[in-house]
């Protein structure tokens, strides 16, 4: 903006809010903020005064903000180059359709549990299995839901690399919830990835022995393990043993049987499983 440019014309804060569509109680906090400062200030009375090049700048602002952009965002918008700008609002836009995607699946969940069990229940398929005893390299950790998925995969990564030095991965990873995982509750959770029982005496990770044991389990897809969406076959598995009077016998888990990475929305890569009696 060039102050000195005579075809750039003044325009009082009422003529510029009224072009701009910002109202003038926006404009000043926008100035305070440092998203749009006026080109004028009277010193005496503090009268403001916009330049009609700044339109651009307000009519974008204005945009931004009926998408609920932050403050602290807009100004990086408005202040960065246009493909930089560009990639500023892209990556806003995209954390915004995935918290309403989250939002949707938490409707749909609580949708759910709001009707019948045997209602709940034609949604997935109960089954039951025998799973032999298994030495596993382990790693747990507190965690929110927020941060689960990235710890999932940086705590498989590394396990499933101790692993290579003892013979390799000897079957599906598994996560065990050893409590509740939301937004105010942290587990702890427990990645576990199976190893050869003879030649797992060498590995340097932390290692145990699961038990023997007896399970029920529904499968489902890559997309319906979203949280919370995901809760609701932990439900109907829940809700099946109740109505069968079968006593749970251990912590839940989450048993990965493909590359989770590479699998479509629709592909089936997941065991949700509770120990039984």
């Amino acid at each position: 903006m060039n102050q000195d440019d005579p075809t750039d014309a003044q325009l009082s804060i009422g003529a510029f809010s009224r072009r701009s569509r910002l109202s003038p109680k926006a404009l000043r906090l926008y100035d305070e903020r440092g998203v749009l400062a006026p080109a004028d200030v009277d010193p005496y009375n503090g009268y403001r005064r916009y330049r009609e090049s700044q339109l651009k700048t307000a009519r974008l602002i204005a945009m931004l903000r009926r998408l609920e952009m932050p403050l602290s965002l807009v100004v990086r918008v408005v202040n960065a180059p246009d493909p930089e700008a560009a990639e500023i609002l892209a990556s806003f836009w995209a954390t915004v359709e995935r918290r309403v995607a989250g939002q949707r699946q938490l409707v749909e969940h609580l949708r759910n549990g709001m009707l019948s069990e045997k209602e709940i229940f034609t949604m997935y398929t109960i089954e039951e299995r025998e799973v032999p005893e298994q030495l596993v390299l382990v790693e747990q950790r507190h965690v929110l839901a927020a941060d689960l998925p990235q710890f999932i995969a940086d705590a498989m990564s590394r396990l499933i690399g101790a692993a290579a030095e003892v013979g390799g991965q000897q079957g599906p990873a598994f996560v065990v919830y050893h409590g509740e995982v939301n937004e105010d509750s942290d587990g702890p959770v427990e990645v576990c990835i199976p190893i050869d029982a003879q030649r797992g005496a060498g590995a340097t990770a932390t290692k145990r022995v699961e038990p023997v044991h007896r399970e029920s389990f529904t499968r489902i897809t890559k997309a319906q393990v979203e949280f919370p969406q995901i809760l609701s076959a932990y439900d109907a598995v829940m809700q099946w043993l109740e109505a069968a009077n079968t006593p749970i016998t251990g912590a839940p888990r989450e048993i990965y049987f493909v590359d989770f990475s590479e699998a479509a929305a629709t592909d089936e890569v997941c065991d949700i499983a509770f120990p039984i009696s």
